[in-house]
């Protein structure tokens, strides 16, 4: 799936402003846009970059250049940006907030990163994964998102999510966010806590809206939705930053046709 034509005059200024400065000499700088295509193909088929079909630019251009890009957080400039021109026009509902938590494992050549940090990778049941935390609005499009190893507990960036993503009139989640100093967290921000207690709980759940709780499938649509690409749901990056940045360009997909 390549980038159409109105979505690379969004996206456009943003990433060419990027970019280094052009040198006087040496071979031409091949375009933005067909190396974006190609760094997409990477991400949905989660092949290595040595097999980047010959109709993108060379595989070794196209990894320089997302290198480029992840260091100067361009998809997370995206995000805002699109974020920013759909609240204007409206099309962008934040009175609700669910979050929730999503493994993907992590293949074997995502290990050994010279940094010499676990780069978000941690053993959890399924063997070595990384975990996305994601907070999405009423629509379920993300507007905030964190990386950890597979086995941090999702109530360990829970008040991040919340405090980092767009306040909401409520913020419902599963019961694996089932805390008291949570909630009052969220209390505290002027939200709502539609969070359910756990089944040995004294106090019972008469403060929950189940028809709201129905919801939450609209953060687990999304997480299916970005596990389409292979390169998501399956991590093979090596450094945190390069998978969170394959992760914010699936969101940014996810965004895009709602411009348009």
């Amino acid at each position: 799936m390549d980038i159409t034509n109105d979505q690379w005059t969004l996206v456009s200024p943003i990433i060419d402003s990027a970019l280094p400065p052009k040198k006087v000499s040496g071979r031409q700088r091949f375009d933005s846009r067909s190396i974006l295509n190609g760094i997409i193909w990477i991400c949905r088929t989660g092949a290595p970059w040595k097999d980047l079909p010959d109709k993108y630019p060379p595989y070794q251009t196209c990894h320089r250049r997302f290198q480029e890009w992840v260091e100067a957080n361009v998809w997370e400039k995206i995000l805002v940006k699109l974020a920013v021109d759909l609240k204007k026009r409206g099309k962008i509902d934040l009175a609700e907030c669910f979050i929730d938590g999503s493994f993907a494992k992590a293949h074997q050549h995502s290990a050994g990163a010279a940094s010499g940090t676990d780069e978000a990778i941690g053993k959890s049941r399924g063997g070595s994964s990384t975990k996305i935390h994601l907070a999405v609005d009423s629509g379920g499009l993300p507007v905030y998102f964190e990386i950890s190893g597979g086995q941090i507990n999702d109530i360990v960036h829970a008040q991040s999510l919340v405090s980092a993503a767009p306040k909401s009139c409520s913020v419902t989640a599963d019961k694996g966010y089932d805390s008291d100093n949570f909630r009052a967290f969220i209390k505290a921000n002027g939200s709502i806590a539609n969070i359910p207690r756990k089944e040995n709980s004294k106090t019972g759940n008469g403060h929950m809206d189940w028809c709201l709780y129905k919801y939450r499938h609209l953060v687990e649509n999304a997480f299916l939705r970005i596990k389409r690409y292979r390169g998501i749901a399956t991590r093979y990056d090596k450094l945190a930053r390069n998978y969170a940045s394959n992760v914010a360009l699936a969101f940014v997909i996810m965004w895009l046709p709602m411009h348009f």
